[in-house]
């Protein structure tokens, strides 16, 4: 299964010192979280364009992201910028930090207004990632955010990471289910999205969904719950821009033949 959707939004060079004010936002003080199997502190970018002067957020150039920083986990710590910088990549080309893709926002923006002084139109970028689970095997985190460059609207993003703590790594579907799963897991599906989109076992996808030659199909945007799997589809994916983000839930009660013994989700099945 693969994911359909791709955000790129296709941004300027890397902005230089004098166009933006930059840094770390030192207003308010390091969120750290010590409850958790991991540590972590949230580290928080705000920034405005030069043209901001005394304009509210709201009506002006700005640039947010905040994001969790866990205590020696530099894998982790990488994982999770690449999929911020990954959101609403330049030319599809991640930037190598997440400072340097809002240098990168700003400087498109001010790029922008050479070309056109006269609009009154600005750019947002407020993206974010944030811890949704953390148990002795797991941490799952959600990241997302909206971002506009011009154009009829802004392009939205929710994407997940499910991390094996003790693994250091991403798990991936084939990391919790047996071999062989997908056809089945698939089913399963089809039979939920049917069921929440009000659909009978026959009627056509093919009018009011993007599915390929018409078919159901799972994508790989998925987080980990005690509960179960809930797959995202991001706006444009199968649905039209104004329909929004599609949650899938798949309990384990409904798949428990597919899950791994001995894998991550193993202490959730009963």
């Amino acid at each position: 299964m693969k994911t359909i959707y791709r955000f790129s939004l296709l941004f300027a060079a890397m902005a230089t010192a004098s166009s933006c004010q930059w840094g770390v936002d030192t207003n308010k003080k390091a969120e750290t979280v010590f409850k958790d199997t991991l540590a972590y502190s949230y580290k928080t970018i705000h920034e405005r364009a030069a043209d901001c002067g005394d304009k509210p957020d709201s009506t002006c150039t700005v640039v947010k992201v905040r994001y969790p920083v866990f205590n020696n986990q530099k894998t982790l710590n990488d994982s999770v910028t690449r999929k911020l910088t990954s959101l609403f990549a330049m030319d599809g080309k991640p930037d190598s930090s997440i400072e340097l893709m809002g240098k990168n926002f700003l400087k498109a923006y001010t790029d922008f207004r050479k070309t056109d002084p006269r609009s009154v139109m600005f750019f947002t970028l407020d993206s974010y990632a944030k811890v949704l689970m953390q148990d002795s095997s797991l941490t799952t985190l959600q990241l997302g955010g909206y971002s506009f460059q011009g154009g009829a609207h802004g392009a939205s993003a929710t994407f997940f990471i499910n991390w094996d703590t003790k693994g250091n790594k991403s798990i991936e579907l084939k990391d919790i289910l047996t071999a062989g799963y997908q056809d089945k897991l698939n089913a399963e599906a089809e039979r939920n999205f049917r069921k929440d989109e009000k659909l009978k076992d026959t009627s056509s996808l093919a009018r009011d969904y993007f599915f390929k030659d018409n078919k159901f199909a799972l994508n790989d945007n998925f987080v980990i719950t005690p509960l179960g799997l809930k797959f995202v589809y991001n706006q444009y994916e199968i649905k039209p821009y104004a329909a929004g983000i599609t949650e899938l839930f798949i309990p384990f009660t409904q798949i428990k033949s597919l899950l791994q013994p001995g894998s991550v989700v193993a202490k959730y099945i009963k």
